[in-house]
């Protein structure tokens, strides 16, 4: 695996072209190329994305196989992911079984004829530049510099370089990546790392010795003596002892006598014009490299040290290399004094106690790795603080090599460090001193108390370290949002040690890389006490305190009309006010009438502290608007609980308040229009001319109320109490308070655009609203009918007394004059009545096609229980004869019954 991690996608894709064409990879240049293309495009087969054929598919495979059992039980386990929303492309995994259980070796497999593919003819521009090769080089880290050469060649880059080591080149060939490494044949590729350090090693140092730390390998002693043949020096020729004493200085970034540090091409080079052989200039070039490394380093760490804005997690970054940085100096330091020992002691030059460049090669291969990873970091780190900063590192911890992983682990406990203690401070003590913005728990000054739990704390998701997730992170900032709501908002002066007992913090870089081994573990649950602990000491104090479920309980009875008798009685007291102009209201009238309704009904038994938040509010008014258009009651919120009762969400109680009541009004007439015609029945039987347009207005009435009750047990119960129910469930399992806010929320969602309330639903509303205005003028017609009719029986009755009155005291009953006037008025008033109906006729007709646009409506509204809310409405297929429209709707919608049933 380490070895197929370090190619490159380029290579592995053109070791793939090559195994499907069974062709070299100078013959397969175009495929290549045109797989590249493949690779970078849009590209996706055509196939019918529909979960019912591949199900269908399955089961006949099942079926073929004469495996009916399974079919059976793939069936029902089918059919049963349907009802749940646990999968949202439930296609894509039922189509990746019917692949998978495809006999790749038939003709007909999905799997395909690839070599086919790749020996058709490329296209024209299948040639042109691969969109890989136009992205920057990147720094990156893989198992040693083993892949260099092969970086060097392919030209890797982008994601491809993970496994190839690049600084933008401290060298001029790419030989000299290759520190230590030995010339390899094409079957040696795979030598182990031990092997391939042995050769640079003398006869008394042994492979296990190089690899070991550097602070349990031994002391530079004299070597055992060996015959290696010393090469004569030429004349001028610099020697090597010269050269590991400007080596030295370069480690240290310190330009030598002859290895200088090159700007142009930004690495440390050897003067062209030093006569030195091949083999010592590449060797010199390879540990030059260090130096290039710990200049990278340095600079990183003297520019960031003095950088205040840089932060806490910054400067325990550089902190952690300068303790890097520390031990490399100690090495340099022990190798300085050896050569300063073979000065002192005339050490013959290139004997065997000496140091070599070779051997330099060896001690310093481990420091080169750990300054490739330093250098590596401080390169992708760059622009990066806090939590981003400790992602970055966090990151790089994710790799096989174990050096490498527990250089990064060491790092990353002392960049942790500080971001582990903003956040005990924050879930213990609800404190947030993050004077450079590192936490991942940002506090907005500006932000009013009353606006505290929604705005004044929010989550940085770009400084959540890596090793934090984001469920972890949303608990943090609710355990201190919690605690500064409770002290600021709630005035609760509990100590927060109290609520939730703390628990041993990050005191030490030690304590950190305890917590960052087990955060699946001893981090979560410390995590998860503090969030229950704290969440439901402020729940309770919310509930005991401030009765914020009483509250709840309160809208839903006065703002939602549930509690029925106060709203009935509420509206009889209302009535002589609110038919009035709404102009001539006054506030203080209907607050009156408002508490001697709460007395007369079981309102009076509430919680004074609910019954003095009930107010009475009067809307803008309009013109030609009544009291019934402007009234509304109201419901003040502040403190804690105007946290869960927001501006809005008042805002949404006002506008279903306002429906429910127009809604509840309607019954209100309703049941004053069939009063009406039950009292003046008997009355008018004796005016047989009215009975026709009597029966039709019952007519109209009973349609009217058939309407409006249907309207109103949607609503009541269909709309409040299945989401009054599923929101009181909610709130009893709600672990904090954002879970009651957003169950609240919810809850008004559903309510407004179940009620027709929202923009989707603005075309109903509108029909709806001229059914109530139909009904309005309904009962202006009907109470002009009877008016009129009761004014001409109490005629004809002062009449007919009249006559019997002179009958009585033995004169003529009436003259004929009098009989004359008398069939006059009541030919007049006759007169009127086909003028009475044609009025109701227009009426009927004008709500019936008002009633049948609503019903179309109805039926094509995407809310199930809207449409069954359109059966009940025309339960007898009444509207549905008259209006084409409709059938076509409830044919489209529903289908036709079979025949046979």
């Amino acid at each position: 695996m380490a070895t197929l991690d370090q190619k490159s996608p380029n290579v592995l894709l053109q070791s793939l072209c090559c195994r499907i064409t069974g062709k070299s990879e100078a013959e397969v240049a175009h495929q290549f190329q045109y797989a590249v293309r493949v690779i970078g495009s849009n590209y996706a087969p055509t196939i019918e994305r529909d979960e019912f054929l591949v199900s269908e598919k399955i089961k006949k495979e099942l079926l073929k196989q004469r495996r009916e059992a399974d079919a059976a039980l793939f069936s029902e386990l089918h059919r049963k992911l349907q009802t749940q929303s646990v999968l949202k492309h439930r296609w894509s995994v039922l189509y990746l079984l019917l692949s998978l259980s495809e006999d790749p070796r038939k003709p007909s497999s999905r799997v395909g004829n690839y070599g086919a593919l790749f020996a058709q003819a490329l296209p024209r521009d299948a040639h042109s530049t691969p969109f890989y090769c136009t992205r920057p080089q990147s720094l990156a880290l893989g198992y040693g510099e083993r892949s260099a050469a092969l970086s060097a060649s392919v030209g890797t880059s982008g994601i491809s370089s993970l496994g190839v080591y690049t600084l933008n080149g401290p060298t001029a060939t790419p030989q000299s990546l290759l520190a230590g490494q030995p010339p390899q044949s094409a079957a040696g590729g795979g030598q182990p790392l031990g092997s391939r350090l042995a050769w640079a090693l003398p006869v008394s140092c042994s492979p296990s010795s190089a690899l070991a730390p550097l602070a349990t390998r031994p002391a530079l002693g004299p070597p055992v003596p060996s015959s290696r043949v010393v090469r004569p020096r030429r004349d001028g020729e610099v020697s090597e002892a010269a050269l590991v004493r400007d080596i030295l200085y370069v480690f240290q970034g310190i330009d030598g006598k002859f290895i200088k540090m090159s700007a142009q091409d930004n690495c440390y080079k050897i003067d062209s014009k030093v006569v030195l052989c091949k083999s010592l200039r590449d060797t010199s070039s390879r540990l030059a490299e260090l130096g290039w490394l710990h200049n990278k380093v340095r600079k990183y760490t003297d520019a960031r040290s003095l950088d205040r804005a840089f932060g806490l997690v910054g400067q325990s970054f550089c902190a952690s290399l300068h303790q890097e940085l520390k031990e490399y100096y100690r090495l340099l330091s022990v190798l300085h004094s050896q050569l300063q020992v073979e000065d002192e002691q005339g050490v013959i030059v290139c004997s065997e106690s000496t140091l070599t460049l070779r051997r330099l090669l060896v001690w310093m291969y481990d420091p080169k790795s750990r300054l490739k990873t330093l250098a590596a970091l401080v390169d992708f780190c760059q622009g990066r603080k806090g939590g981003e900063l400790a992602s970055a590192v966090h990151s790089y911890g994710k790799t096989g090599d174990p050096q490498m992983r527990a250089l990064v682990q060491h790092i990353l406990s002392l960049v942790s460090h500080p971001i582990l203690n903003f956040l005990y401070r924050w879930i213990y003590d609800g404190e947030l001193e993050d004077t450079y913005h590192e936490f991942f728990v940002a506090s907005d000054p500006n932000v009013k108390t009353d606006r505290l739990w929604h705005d004044k704390y929010s989550l940085r998701k770009s400084m959540i370290p890596s090793f934090i997730t984001m469920d972890q992170a949303r608990k943090v900032l609710l355990i201190g949002k919690s605690i500064n709501f409770l002290h600021q908002v709630c005035h609760d002066r509990t100590p927060p040690g109290k609520i939730t007992p703390a628990s041993k913090s990050a005191d030490t870089p030690k304590d950190a890389a305890e917590l960052l081994s087990d955060l699946e573990g001893a981090f979560q649950e410390k995590i998860d006490a503090a969030y229950f602990d704290t969440s439901k000491y402020l729940l309770d104090v919310l509930n005991r305190n401030y009765l914020l479920l009483e509250h709840l309980q309160a809208m839903r009875r006065y703002l939602l009309l549930g509690q029925g008798d106060f709203i009935r009685h509420l509206m009889d007291l209302l009535k002589p006010e609110l038919v009035r102009p709404a102009t001539t209201l006054y506030q203080h009238n209907l607050t009156g009438i408002l508490e001697t309704a709460v007395r007369a009904t079981n309102a009076q038994y509430d919680n004074a502290e609910i019954l003095k938040r009930l107010d009475v509010r009067l809307l803008e008014v309009s013109p030609g608007d009544t009291g019934w258009d402007v009234f509304s009651l109201d419901y003040h919120v502040d403190g804690p609980i105007a946290t869960v009762f927001t501006r809005e969400c008042m805002g949404h109680y006002l506008r279903v308040f306002n429906f429910l009541w127009r809604a509840k009004r309607m019954e209100y007439t309703l049941t004053d229009i069939w009063k009406g015609q039950m009292c003046n029945a008997k009355l008018l039987k004796t005016m047989p001319e009215l009975s026709g347009v009597l029966h039709q207005c019952h007519i109209l009435a009973s349609e009217m109320v058939h309407f409006i009750h249907q309207m109103q047990y949607y609503i009541t119960f269909e709309v409040l109490e299945c989401s009054w129910d599923e929101l009181w469930n909610r709130v009893q399992q709600a672990q904090d308070l954002d879970h009651i806010i957003a169950a609240h929320d919810m809850f008004l969602d559903s309510v407004i655009s179940r009620c027709l309330l929202d923009n989707n639903s603005r075309s109903l509303l509108t029909q709806l609203r001229a059914i109530f205005d139909q009904i309005i003028e309904f009962q202006s017609a009907q109470d002009s009918l009877y008016r009129s009719a009761l004014e001409e029986l109490a005629l004809r009755l002062q009449f007919e007394e009249k006559k019997q009155q002179r009958e009585d005291e033995g004169q003529w009953g009436v003259t004929a004059e009098q009989v004359a006037e008398e069939k006059k008025r009541i030919q007049e008033f006759q007169d009127t009545i086909p003028k009475m109906r044609s009025q109701l006729r227009i009426l009927t007709h004008f709500y019936q096609s008002i009633v049948q646009q609503f019903l179309v409506l109805l039926m094509t509204s995407t809310d199930e229980s809207l449409r069954f809310l359109s059966f009940r409405l025309d339960f007898n297929e009444h509207y549905r004869a008259r209006e084409p429209r409709l059938r076509a709707s409830l044919g489209t919608n529903w289908g036709r019954r079979p025949s046979n049933i």
